[in-house]
């Protein structure tokens, strides 16, 4: 294992204990509301610490970019990091939330780790040499077309989200597929994506956090990840479509129908 995947997994590790040993106690603790809909808990600022101490410890002179706290220093080696993706899950018990971590080298991802500490899942990429889940290779489904896939999706849950837009392509996609699932953690959707649990993915209004590990492994495991346009800039924009390639290039099809 590379050593900057090593340092990767094991801050992810230790995110993930402090998440489930605070699980039982979820429903009755103190909830702050970033934006509407949109929650932050000490558990998020415990594992964000967590996660930044490790780093921190391996590669004092790193950037990180992290969900709670921001930006930390400049430099063009720099970890993105979301320590609890899907804190409403979290917050009512739904066992879908994971600690998302990728490390970047001049806006280039590099290494990733996705990791599901409830069903003990251990999703991880480097650049150039696959994607594993528990150190066993994995690749996106072969489905050829939208015939028959199965996407994951994300529902616009932000002010001023282009609801009415989104609802377009998802009436559009339940039309041509098998069905639609929306789990409510993003990085662990791309990570199933990534081992073919799921054909494809789209969502719109997503963060840096959210998709950076999660395009990797995809990426490595024989997918595609675009911008809803086709093109590289989804990282930024927070619109994200993503399979292997027949049914992304059927699912941008889809969506150049649509204004979102």
């Amino acid at each position: 294992m590379h050593p900057l995947l090593n340092i990767a997994v094991r801050a992810a590790r230790r995110a993930g204990d402090i998440a489930m040993r605070a699980l039982n106690r979820a429903p009755t603790m103190s909830v702050d509301a970033k934006s509407r809909n949109d929650f932050v808990t000490d558990v998020d600022r415990r594992a964000e610490a967590a996660i930044i101490e490790v780093i921190g410890a391996a590669y004092p002179d790193h950037a990180i970019l992290a969900e709670e706290s921001g930006r930390h220093g400049t430099n063009d080696f720099e970890w993105v990091i979301d320590p609890l993706d899907g804190t409403t899950n979290f917050l009512h018990g739904f066992p879908q939330f994971a600690v998302s971590i990728a490390f970047r080298h001049k806006e280039q991802l590099q290494q990733a780790v996705v990791y599901d500490p409830l069903k003990q899942e251990l999703f991880t990429a480097s650049r150039g040499q696959g994607a594993q889940l528990n150190d066993h290779r994995i690749r996106v489904a072969q489905r050829r077309d939208l015939n028959g896939a199965l996407l994951g999706t994300g529902f616009p849950f932000r002010e001023n989200a282009n609801l009415d837009g989104y609802l377009a392509t998802l009436r559009a996609f339940m039309g041509e597929t098998a069905g639609i699932r929306r789990a409510g953690a993003a990085a662990l959707d791309l990570a199933y994506l990534a081992c073919g649990r799921l054909d494809g993915f789209w969502e719109f209004g997503l963060r840096e956090w959210d998709m950076a590990a999660g395009a990797l492994l995809i990426s490595e495991a024989g997918g595609i990840v675009t911008d809803v346009t086709g093109g590289d800039g989804f990282l930024t924009s927070g619109g994200i479509v993503a399979g292997n390639p027949r049914v992304h290039a059927a699912m941008i099809a889809t969506l150049k129908n649509f204004r979102i």
